[in-house]
């Protein structure tokens, strides 16, 4: 089982730090970001989420809600938590700046594919990956990115994705490598130069290639 690109992601009922939630309410007209974790206490996963603790501000100024996963109850979370704000030096508090779902019985990893058959617990089950899904306000998938439960991920990666999702769901561009915002932005191949100098009145200019072809069309980012 998974869920793909453009799907419309389950409306799935929890119970999380924040208590009992149904996905799509929770959502509301926002972006949303679930990321999964193997498990609490874990080296690797105390990083990350003291880490998007501490990025939480740069997300809720795109009106973006983050929700984490993991495979134990809200009670070992809640403790957990103490040490996620342990390790980025701050107050042991028991609340992160986002809920933490608990899949006890592994339902939503097993419905949304984040099983990681190279990694295994201590009782033999496969671990849970470190999945990253982007889902827009309609509900629809944006983005799904799984690692193995051994990488940790690189959340400025997912921020700046979070930016070129935003932009190219308004504007008729695409972001080339590497794009940051404020960048160059590319046009899209199917705009015509007529459409194309309406769409942008800052002008475009296109990269001579050997081919001939004038594929490679640059603009400022609208």
């Amino acid at each position: 089982m998974g869920i793909y690109l453009g799907d419309t992601f389950p409306n799935f009922e929890a119970n999380t730090t924040e208590g009992k939630i149904k996905f799509h309410d929770w959502l509301g007209d926002s972006w949303g970001i679930l990321f999964s974790h193997p498990a609490d206490y874990t080296p690797v996963c105390t990083t990350e989420l003291g880490t998007m603790a501490q990025m939480a501000a740069e997300f809720e100024k795109r009106k973006v809600k983050l929700i984490a996963l993991s495979v134990d109850s809200v009670y070992d979370h809640e403790c957990w938590s103490k040490d996620i704000n342990a390790y980025i030096e701050k107050a042991p508090e028991k609340k992160l700046p986002f809920p933490i779902i608990s899949d006890e019985k592994r339902d939503l990893a097993v419905q949304f594919g984040m099983l990681d058959p190279a990694e295994r617990n201590k009782e033999g089950l496969p671990l849970t990956a470190r999945a990253v899904f982007v889902i827009g306000p309609d509900k629809k998938m944006k983005l799904s990115i799984l690692y193995p439960a051994t990488t940790g991920r690189n959340f400025d990666e997912i921020l700046r994705v979070v930016d070129s999702l935003q932009l190219t769901a308004c504007k008729k561009v695409a972001t080339p490598v590497n794009w940051k915002v404020g960048e160059d932005c590319m046009v899209l191949p199917n705009i015509s130069p007529e459409e194309a100098a309406q769409l942008f009145p800052k002008g475009y200019h296109t990269k001579d290639l050997p081919s001939g072809k004038t594929y490679m069309r640059f603009t400022p980012q609208p």
